[in-house]
């Protein structure tokens, strides 16, 4: 027998490898779980993909040599060493036993007496680790950047932090929100009447801010099926690409442009995008970035205000932007760092008409 949390578990972190997320995957899978196992699952797959550089060194040292493995195989190990290694309350027979039954549901029999022999040998002991990357569960590349963007030590306390989630709370919205996101749209000074346009609003949280200061909001989105998690919140709904012009007559008092980015600053809660990352996406992200600023920019009426913010802590994705905007117009920069900030990393950049 496989319990419902492993099985589930296993399955979501094969999905991630095919490009899923982990947070959605987990809402629509633990629906039908209860509390104890959907728990239980979440631990696993948020476990697994924050330490994975530290599971995967751990594979090779207890295997005895690098070898290449299936994928349903590696999964399988890293859940059974998480578990054995940083789970206390988790029976170590329970751990291995069902790993070894992930290996073979999943077709891969003849590699069930490998990950017996491998989980078997796991132990609590300290592990001299191979290099600061690994002991941080961080890829190397990244590390190296905020090594140079920030300091060591910063980067490292950014490594840390991405290793536990940032608590989520609960916003005046009713909605959860990381404390680091509830902090860009009172940047914008919103007051009753005022006209608001919210170029990337999808999933809401921000605009819902938004609308209880009394502003009339539309609301915009890329896709269709994200947008409309904003049903329900009094707010124009409008599909469209915000890196072509807009489409609207008139200009707003207030515009946010929460862009699309990499999302470094939330690694914590989305550790799989540490993982997925790679150089040449920020080389395309800020394509994308700095055309939704100059069309936001076009559409802001005399005197009003924008922000352009993202969770992103890669200054090809802030300040670079940003850099494009005459000084005088720029009224605030404000950078949130993990490590060193309650919450996700953030960064706004507060904008005049």
């Amino acid at each position: 027998m496989i319990s419902p949390a492993r099985s589930t578990a296993f399955d979501i972190l094969r999905k991630v490898e095919a490009g899923g997320y982990a947070s959605d995957l987990l809402l629509a899978r633990s629906a039908d779980l209860d509390s104890r196992d959907a728990g239980l699952a979440q631990e696993i797959v948020f476990g697994v993909l924050r330490y994975r550089a530290q599971l995967d060194y751990l594979i090779a040292h207890y295997s005895g040599r690098r070898q290449k493995l299936d994928s349903e195989v590696r999964v399988a190990l890293r859940m059974g060493i998480y578990q054995l290694r940083y789970l206390e309350r988790i029976p170590a027979h329970a751990a291995v036993a069902e790993s070894v039954e992930l290996v073979k549901r999943a077709r891969k029999r003849s590699a069930a007496g490998l990950v017996n022999a491998i989980l078997r040998q796991v132990d609590r002991d300290p592990v001299a680790w191979p290099d600061l990357a690994t002991a941080l569960s961080c890829p190397e590349w990244l590390l190296a950047r905020w090594q140079r963007q920030f300091d060591a030590d910063t980067a490292q306390g950014i490594a840390r932090a991405a290793l536990s989630a940032p608590v989520a709370y609960t916003a005046p919205t009713g909605r959860m929100q990381d404390i680091g996101s509830q902090s860009i749209v009172p940047l914008l000074d919103l007051a009753p009447g005022q006209s608001f346009l919210d170029l990337c609003a999808a999933p809401g949280n921000k605009t819902a801010q938004a609308l209880g200061a009394g502003v009339h909001a539309i609301a915009c989105d890329l896709h269709l099926h994200r947008l409309l998690q904003l049903k329900g919140l009094n707010a124009s709904l409008v599909v469209l690409d915000g890196t072509r012009p807009l489409p609207f007559s008139g200009r707003f008092d207030r515009i946010l442009v929460d862009a699309p980015c990499s999302g470094t600053g939330t690694l914590g809660r989305n550790p799989e995008i540490k993982w997925r990352l790679t150089a040449a996406d920020l080389d395309d992200l800020p394509r994308r970035q700095s055309a939704l600023l100059a069309n936001a920019r076009a559409a802001l009426a005399p005197g009003g205000l924008l922000v352009y913010s993202t969770c992103s802590l890669e200054i090809e994705e802030n300040d670079h932007i940003v850099a494009a905007v005459p000084c005088e117009a720029i009224v605030k920069t404000v950078r949130r760092i993990p490590g060193r900030d309650a919450g996700d990393g953030f960064f706004a950049a507060v904008i005049g008409g």
